[in-house]
């Protein structure tokens, strides 16, 4: 029996969280900066309307997420963590995405139990499903609305995240940080 259910995003969570910036960049004739993305969706940094940004994401999505570079020390990190938790990735990508999402972590090497593909951000029920001790995000309204609920939230810092978290709510920097912080959780729930 496994320990913890671990609940993963994968969009800026396990991949560069500005993954997306030069193809959209290029596309929409912008020179945006890292520095810059201080705020979660995309049409409203490019200043564009979120009709025109659906439009270009239809055209380019498989291209976008298959340039994804993952971030330093996830694969060895969830690899550890498959030995003794669960490990579900819960994904706002829309559904269409589900067997190229598949084919990218299976091709990166990332260890899994099952993959949900949501097309959409709300994730509660998801995790009330899967019975989630710990869910990793990046998406600050994700986050609050999942520790709202009730989940402990791992939230990995990005430039878009930068606000006031709740008790729920803990700010990671990195993958090893993620893995010293479920190990901390696990010992906690022990001591209980």
């Amino acid at each position: 029996m496994k320990n913890l259910n671990i609940c993963i995003d994968i969009d800026g969570t396990i991949t560069d969280a500005y993954y997306w910036l030069n193809i959209t960049n290029k596309y929409f004739n912008k020179n945006i900066t890292q520095d810059d993305v201080t705020q979660y969706y995309i049409h409203e940094i490019m200043g564009v309307t979120l009709k025109e940004y659906d439009e270009f994401y239809k055209q380019n999505k498989f291209e976008i997420h298959s340039e994804q570079i993952l971030r330093e020390d996830v694969q060895i990190v969830i690899k550890k963590l498959s030995k003794l938790h669960n490990i579900y990735f819960v994904t706002a990508r829309e559904k269409e995405l589900t067997m190229f999402t598949h084919s990218y972590l299976k091709r990166n090497e990332i260890l899994y139990d099952e993959l949900f593909v949501l097309g959409s951000h709300y994730k509660v029920d998801k995790a009330r499903e899967l019975d989630c001790n710990v869910f990793i995000e990046d998406n600050y309204d994700n986050a609050v609305q999942l520790s709202n609920a009730g989940f402990k939230v791992l939230l990995i810092d990005t430039n878009y995240n930068r606000k006031a978290l709740n008790d729920n709510i803990v700010r990671v920097y990195n993958w090893k940080e993620i893995y010293y912080t479920i190990n901390k959780l696990l010992l906690q729930s022990f001591a209980v």
